[in-house]
């Protein structure tokens, strides 16, 4: 019988490519184990990219949806298939599919209610492993072993033929260097770097030879136009056009990303671009970008950080204060190097 591991993945695109950190862990420590994620339909053009996993399984329901008859059936599917099972999501219903499936070893931190449910688990130190890559890598280890000094870190790769389609079906040029941003977060607005700042730093990227792509949701639409308008039309407004899978692709191509804290940023970073990162709200010490290509900006306020939605005292200080031509500098430093 083959050696085969699942993954529980997380339900958020940042949690997901952090976790592929974890992958590639087991990948080097069990190497002829095939790995199958086990995550919501959204997240299959991340695990198409990542080459340590072997199939994914969609998990059909909402986001927070307990589910049980689904989830006892997709178990009961499974049964006999897994030697080994990691949890990621610390909830309860995340760790009853793995319970079903009768997997020998299930392993996850202690979460809601579950003590039933794994039969290897961990009880999380946070100041041992402050970083949420760090507590995803952990569970490949035993409990008395120590982390490696050297991470393994999230590694995408792109899909080449998606790219060329995506180019041409949304008219993009290569020629000149492509500045992407992503100036959205779906956190809330705590977490956006002013829009008029973002396009301070286009144009100055547009007067030096670059192409702007504005990357995002539909949410971000408003933003991306507001950019548009400030950069006389020069930047390309891309929010709520792309998939998912051609944002990736299109990102690969980038000479420099400048975003927020969001999905887009962890992507961006385990592209390997150049990627300066903008903090304000969320804290950098627990879920930076995994790159060592990546420039983290933020101003150290004693409010910051307050992990609020939005900004709980009204001045968004640590997002103002930051200026785009600290921005602006920093990228260009990074480029260069």
């Amino acid at each position: 019988m083959k050696d085969k591991t699942l993954i529980v993945g997380p339900a958020w695109v940042g949690d997901m490519v952090m976790a592929q950190a974890l992958f590639r862990t087991i990948k080097s420590r069990y190497p002829n184990t095939l790995i199958d994620v086990l995550a919501p339909e959204w997240s299959r053009p991340l695990t198409d990219r990542m080459p340590e996993i072997n199939t994914s399984i969609v998990l059909p329901l909402k986001h927070g949806e307990l589910g049980l008859a689904t989830r006892y059936k997709i178990g009961k599917s499974l049964i006999g298939q897994y030697q080994r099972c990691f949890v990621l999501p610390n909830s309860f219903k995340s760790a009853l599919i793995p319970f079903w499936a009768n997997i020998p070893t299930r392993i996850g931190w202690r979460g809601e209610w579950r003590y039933s449910l794994l039969n290897k688990m961990r009880i999380l130190n946070k100041r041992l492993y402050p970083l949420m890559v760090q507590r995803y890598i952990a569970l490949a280890y035993e409990v008395f072993e120590s982390l490696p000094q050297k991470l393994l870190k999230p590694k995408l790769v792109a899909n080449q033929e998606n790219l060329q389609n995506a180019l041409t079906r949304y008219q993009l040029s290569l020629e000149k260097p492509i500045l992407i941003l992503c100036p959205g977060a779906e956190f809330g607005p705590s977490k956006r770097w002013p829009t008029e700042y973002y396009a301070e730093v286009a144009n100055h990227f547009i007067s030096n030879g670059y192409q702007i792509w504005i990357i995002g949701s539909s949410k971000e639409r408003d933003i991306a136009q507001h950019i548009q308008s400030l950069t006389e039309q020069q930047s390309i407004d891309l929010t709520g056009k792309t998939t998912l899978a051609d944002a990736i692709d299109l990102m690969s191509q980038a000479t420099l990303v400048v975003t927020n804290d969001s999905g887009l940023m962890h992507i961006a970073a385990a592209l390997q671009r150049c990627v300066i990162a903008v903090y304000g709200s969320t804290d950098p010490g627990f879920t930076p970008p995994l790159s060592q290509r990546a420039v983290i900006l933020r101003e150290k306020l004693s409010c910051s950080p307050c992990f609020k939605r939005e900004c709980p005292l009204k001045h968004h200080d640590c997002m103002k204060k930051l200026s785009a031509q600290k921005v602006i500098l920093a990228a260009e430093k990074l480029v260069r190097a």
